[in-house]
């Protein structure tokens, strides 16, 4: 009987804390599994997003698998006149930003007598912040990789000029967790409180933990906008009608 007691006082106390906005390392993969599904199905003509298995890093004593969502070959298709009028910040947010908020596959779309700038978009668990994180490069055809100055303009209007306000605190350049080279990354900083905001006053988000396997999905509908990648609503209204 006393076990029995223990065991409800715990869930009770669950039941009580609220939650902090978090993701735990072993609740990563399942978020991870539910988002890249829904990302094949209601973005079909736009590149799978890929789970890559890794071990856990050398210097800790385990035998546990990590890894990590792997999407890559995002194509930005910029024409000559859309690099010409870059050169106006004016003309950059209001007449080009539906070509850099829409990466293009290039495995559907090959414009030989445009620019290509290939992207590719990791996202890695950061036992730090226990959170995802978005990290990211920028390429040429020919492989040369691109300076922070040229994906800029690949960015969708509202986080150039967030950029341009903040610079180096919002997009940082660091060392790839697993691949060892330097790539760029959304810092997560804050990233637990605005998440936690976006479930705030709806306790039904909990049951069930729905919170858990969504949590990517609801992530990435934020994090996405800043390099372009928007979650299609009805990969959102899954989400809602799976509370109701």
């Amino acid at each position: 009987m006393p076990i029995r007691l223990d065991m409800d006082l715990k869930g009770a106390v669950k039941d009580i804390i609220p939650w902090d906005g978090t993701l735990s390392s072993t609740d990563f993969p399942l978020s991870a599994r539910t988002f890249s599904e829904k990302w094949k199905m209601f973005n079909p003509s736009f590149p799978p997003w890929h789970w890559i298995p890794c071990s856990k890093h050398h210097l800790v004593a385990s035998h546990k698998v990590e890894g990590y969502l792997s999407l890559d070959n995002m194509c930005h298709i910029k024409s000559s006149e859309e690099e010409e009028s870059n050169r106006s910040q004016t003309s950059k947010e209001e007449g080009n930003n539906s070509q850099r908020e829409e990466p293009f596959d290039c495995g559907t779309l090959v414009c030989p007598e445009h620019e290509v700038n290939h992207y590719d978009f990791h996202i890695i668990y950061s036992s730090s912040y226990r959170v995802p994180v978005l990290y990211f490069r920028s390429y040429h055809s020919d492989g040369q990789l691109l300076p922070f100055n040229e994906i800029e303009k690949d960015l969708p209007g509202h986080s150039a000029k967030l950029l341009s306000e903040s610079k180096w605190t919002f997009i940082t350049h660091e060392e790839h967790p697993y691949l060892n080279r330097p790539w760029y990354k959304l810092h997560p900083c804050g990233t637990s409180e605005w998440m936690k905001l976006l479930y705030d006053g709806d306790s039904s988000l909990n049951r069930n933990g729905f919170v858990i396997e969504h949590y990517l999905v609801s992530w990435f509908s934020v994090i996405g906008q800043v390099v372009g990648l928007k979650i299609p609503l009805e990969m959102l209204d899954t989400v809602v009608s799976n509370t109701s």
